[in-house]
């Protein structure tokens, strides 16, 4: 395809929604850390990274920023193969998440 002079070609980023990768948000602390397997509105994902903020400043319980997705994303995560930007977001309280698996193995 050819582009005129004033075309603009627009770039479409990886389809997340096919990727099923997403931005967990968890109003508290329900004891995970990285490596943890959750579930929460009936799906089980595996949370890849996990943000924690609020702890000295910031709202009355902790935020647990967590990047999820299925096991089989982890390679895409680790080569960063996907736009954070473009992630969907859901928000959950502590008490609605049920933990599979509190924390990943340790690699050495």
């Amino acid at each position: 395809m050819s582009l005129k002079t004033g075309q603009v070609e627009t770039l479409t980023p990886l389809s997340v929604k096919e990727r099923g990768m997403k931005r967990l948000i968890i109003h508290g602390d329900p004891g995970i850390r990285k490596g943890a397997i959750v579930e929460y509105d009936g799906e089980e994902v595996v949370c890849f990274a996990i943000n924690r903020n609020g702890e000295y400043h910031g709202p009355e319980t902790v935020q647990l920023w967590c990047t999820v997705g299925d096991a089989d994303e982890f390679e895409d995560f680790e080569k960063r193969n996907f736009l954070p930007h473009f992630l969907d977001v859901d928000r959950v309280d502590a008490e609605d998440v049920s933990v599979v698996r509190e924390k990943g193995e340790l690699a050495l």
